[in-house]
């Protein structure tokens, strides 16, 4: 098994259309195949960002019928190279799409899927109220994905925030985790290094988190600032605030070296968990 390579993580500013989003993802995904990266990671919602969520319903087609799967299959295999699309939201049912990675191996085949698990339903102070499970379909798998250099665990955006579905990765071989995300700037001005940075340092992997950026439909804001964190929980790579891609060495002693270090894999124990069920702070 390989131990040293690079990766890259793309940078991008979705469109509210399909087709336009194809064609400057795959520009991006050439420079960096270009730079010599043989594993390339996409945002979150890489096909497609559409705040109504009527109109995102009726532009997303099942999987069988989707564009974009052709798409960057072919594109894989002409370079050669392993590709992550961080998400490829897909119709999953007549309500509700998946947000949906998709692993592309030099041969264009599906590596891998994985489907996010969990959704950002929330009752802000303000009275405002955001439910992502009325138009998403929530995963139920965790997936580790086999690659020549081992293994990926695939996860999005919002799953960063539950650090036991990382370490269930890493305890199920994953030495890299991919972080693909459409982070908000204050949530990504206040926690998006400090998150991934923690994932990385508790599990003693690589973390690559390919990220939207900037303004897109309707005005809402993306954050940017894809990273390629190293398991000592290192800032390898930062592509700030505009388009483009970043690349990084990854040697995966570093892994094995961390994970020496602070070997906190090894030392999970069972315990019983506190009795009740948490409470607001008002009540």
């Amino acid at each position: 098994m390989a131990k040293t390579f690079k990766a890259a993580c793309v940078q991008l500013n979705s469109a509210p259309e399909i087709a336009p989003n194809l064609e400057s993802a795959s520009a991006l995904i050439r420079a960096a195949a270009g730079a010599g990266a043989q594993l390339v990671m996409t945002p979150e919602n890489t096909t497609l960002i559409e705040p109504n969520r009527a109109r995102a319903f009726a532009k997303t087609p099942p999987e069988e019928a989707h564009p974009g799967v052709p798409h960057f299959s072919n594109l894989a295999k002409e370079l050669g190279l392993w590709l992550l699309i961080g998400s490829m939201p897909v119709r999953a049912d007549d309500k509700r799409i998946a947000n949906r990675s998709f692993l592309f191996d030099p041969s264009g085949a599906v590596a891998a899927r994985y489907d996010k698990i969990h959704m950002f339903d929330v009752d802000l102070p303000n009275g405002e109220t955001y439910r992502e499970s009325n138009g998403v379909r929530p995963g139920e798998q965790a997936v580790v994905a086999s690659t020549p250099w081992g293994g990926l665990g695939l996860t999005i955006c919002y799953d960063v925030r539950f650090g036991y579905l990382h370490r269930a990765l890493a305890h199920a071989g994953a030495v890299m985790l991919t972080v693909p995300a459409a982070f908000t700037v204050p949530t990504g001005q206040a926690h998006w290094h400090v998150l991934l940075r923690a994932r990385a340092i508790e599990t003693g992997c690589y973390v690559f988190a390919p990220a939207q950026t900037g303004e897109h439909a309707e005005g809402r804001l993306t954050y940017g600032h894809s990273l390629i964190v190293s398991p000592w929980g290192e800032v390898l790579a930062d592509a700030g605030e505009k388009p483009g891609f970043i690349v990084a060495d990854i040697d995966l002693d570093a892994v094995q070296k961390a994970r020496s270090m602070v070997p906190a894999l090894r030392h999970d124990r069972e315990f019983q968990r506190p009795q009740g069920q948490m409470r607001a702070a008002s009540e």
